[in-house]
C-alpha cells in the first residue's frame, strides 16, 4: 500500500521532520502535526490507515489521540511512541486499541517495520470487507486466496462454468472441493435451479443406490407405497456433485456410468426409465488414475468423469493466502460468537504461516474457531492454539504424541524458557525471536520467577 496515508503527532520540531521524511522516501502520504488537538483536527476532515503519535505530549497525550482517532476513524492503526519509563503507559495504549508501540530512540527501520505489518493488517482489511460485500450481495460461495494458484483457480472455474461439461475436482481433505462445485454451479445457466451433493463414501452400494436414483413402491422392506425420487432426479435442471467418488464400489461404478451415458435412471425396484437433465461434477482426493492401474476404479467411469479438471491445492502450497483467510475467519467468529474485535498476534501468525496444515482450511478455520473462544484478550497469541503446534529446530511441526494437560500460562513459561536455552540466555535474542521487545519479556521472567 504505497498509496498509504499517514498522520504524524509529534511535539518535537526535529523528531517530526525526520519522521515525515523517512515515511514519505517510501513512498507514502505523509501528514504530521505538532499538537494531538491539530491532529484531530485534522481527522474530523480526512481518512488516514495509520497513526504514528508520540505519547508524551502537552495538553492533549498520545493516549487521548488514540481514543479519539479510534472514535473517528475506528479502522485507522496507531503506533505509540514512548520514551523511557512510560513502557506501562504504552502496554496499556495497545490494550485500548494501539496496533503496537516504538521505544525512544526511534529506530527507523523498526518504525517501517511496524508500518509494513500495520498496512498489511489495513489490507487484509479491506479484502474481508470486499468478501463480506459479496456475502451480503448473494454472489454464490466465496473462493478465498489471492495466490497465484488461487488466481488461475478462479480464472479456471468461470471457465468451465460457461459450459455443461463434466468437471472432475480433485484435491486434499479439507481443500474446499464442494465449496469448487459449488461456485460453479453459482455461475452456470443453471444457478436458478438446485445444487445437490452425496458423499459417495458414506454409503454401501444398496444404500448409495437409493440416494441416488430413488425407489418404486415394494422395492424392500419398509419402501414407501408412491415413488420417491432419488438425489439426481431431485436436481432435475441444476447441478449434481458427486463427492469422495474415488470410494465409490466397482459394481455401484457400472450402475452410475450407465446414467451417465443414457442420461436417464430406473429407480431401485423399477423397470422405467426416468430422464434426467443434470450437470455432474465429481470430487475426489484420490488419485483415480492410480486406482484405475490398481484395478479399484473402473477405467471408462475416469475417462467419463475426466472430462476437465480442476485441481484444489493444498494450503501449504499457497502460504500467501493463510494471512486473509485467518483474518476471515477470525472475523466470521468473533462476529459469529459474539466476542468482540480481536487480532492476530505476530507470534500466532508466525506459527500459522509455518505450520503444515494437514487438514488443509477446514483445519486452518477450526484453529481461528478455537482461538477466538478461548481468547480473553483483544491479542490471540501462541498460547491461543492448539498444543500440537509446537516448534522444534526452528520449524513448527504437528506433534502426534500425546503430551502433559497444562495451563496456557504453564505452556508461555515453559516455551520462553526453551526459547531462551536456545539463545544462550541471551534475552535480547530471545524477545526477537518471540517477536516481543525487551521489557515484555523482562517482565514476563519476572512474573514466572525466571528472572534470577
Amino acid at each position: 500500500m504505497s498509496s498509504a496515508r499517514i498522520l504524524i503527532v509529534e511535539d518535537e520540531q526535529i523528531a517530526r521532520e525526520n519522521l515525515e521524511l523517512a515515511l514519505s522516501r517510501k513512498g507514502y502520504t505523509v501528514q504530521s502535526e505538532a499538537t494531538g488537538a491539530d491532529a484531530i483536527a485534522v481527522m474530523e476532515r480526512e481518512t488516514f490507515d495509520i497513526v504514528v503519535t508520540d505519547l508524551c505530549m502537552p495538553q492533549m497525550d498520545g493516549m487521548e489521540v488514540l481514543k479519539r482517532a479510534k472514535e473517528l476513524q475506528p479502522r485507522v492503526e496507531v503506533l505509540v511512541v514512548t520514551g523511557y519509563g512510560t513502557v506501562d503507559s504504552a502496554v496499556e495504549a495497545m490494550n485500548r486499541g494501539a496496533y503496537s508501540y516504538l521505544s525512544k530512540p526511534l529506530q527507523i527501520k523498526e518504525l517501517l517495520a511496524l508500518v509494513t505489518k500495520a498496512l498489511e493488517k489495513c489490507q487484509l482489511r479491506q479484502e474481508i470487507d470486499a468478501l463480506r460485500g459479496q456475502l451480503e450481495g448473494h454472489q454464490g460461495p466465496l473462493i478465498i486466496g489471492q495466490s497465484p494458484a488461487m488466481q488461475v483457480l478462479k480464472q479456471d472455474i468461470a471457465k468451465v462454468a460457461a459450459v455443461d461439461s463434466t468437471v472432475l475436482i480433485t484435491g486434499e481433505t479439507g481443500t474446499g472441493k464442494e465449496l469448487i462445485a459449488k461456485a460453479i454451479h453459482a455461475l452456470s445457466a443453471r444457478r436458478d435451479k438446485r445444487f445437490l451433493a452425496v458423499n459417495c463414501g458414506a454409503f454401501n452400494q444398496d444404500l448409495l443406490a437409493n440416494e441416488l436414483f430413488g425407489h418404486e413402491p415394494g422395492a424392500y422392506t419398509g419402501a414407501r407405497n408412491a415413488p420417491t425420487k432419488g438425489l439426481m432426479e431431485a436436481a432435475q435442471g441444476g447441478t449434481f456433485l458427486l463427492d469422495e467418488i474415488g470410494d465409490m464400489e466397482l459394481m455401484m461404478q457400472v450402475k452410475l456410468l450407465r446414467v451417465l451415458e443414457e442420461r436417464s435412471l430406473i429407480r431401485v425396484g423399477g423397470t422405467n426409465e426416468v430422464p434426467i437433465d443434470i450437470r455432474v461434477l465429481a470430487a475426489t482426493n484420490k488419485n483415480l488414475a492410480v486406482e484405475v492401474s490398481q484395478g479399484t476404479f473402473r477405467r471408462d467411469l475416469f475417462y467419463r468423469l475426466n472430462v476437465i479438471t480442476l485441481h484444489s491445492p493444498p494450503l501449504r502450497e499457497r502460504r500467501e493466502d493463510i494471512g486473509l483467510l485467518s483474518t476471515f475467519f477470525l472475523d466470521k467468529y468473533t462476529r459469529l460468537l459474539g466476542k468482540g474485535e480481536k487480532r492476530l498476534g505476530d507470534d500466532c501468525m508466525e506459527l500459522l504461516m509455518h505450520y503444515e496444515f494437514p487438514g488443509n482450511v477446514r483445519e486452518l478455520e477450526n484453529i481461528v474457531e478455537r482461538a477466538v473462544v478461548l481468547c480473553e484478550g483483544e491479542v490471540i497469541g501462541a498460547q491461543h492454539l492448539p498444543p500440537d503446534i509446537v516448534v522444534t529446530d526452528g520449524h513448527v511441526q504437528h506433534q502426534s504424541a500425546p503430551r502433559e494437560m497444562i495451563s496456557l500460562k504453564e505452556n508461555e513459561k515453559r516455551h520462553i524458557a526453551w526459547v531462551l536455552e536456545q539463545c544462550g540466555g541471551n534475552r535480547t535474542c530471545a524477545a526477537q525471536v518471540l517477536d516481543i521487545d525487551r521489557a515484555t519479556i523482562w517482565r514476563k521472567l519476572k512474573a514466572y520467577g525466571m528472572d534470577g
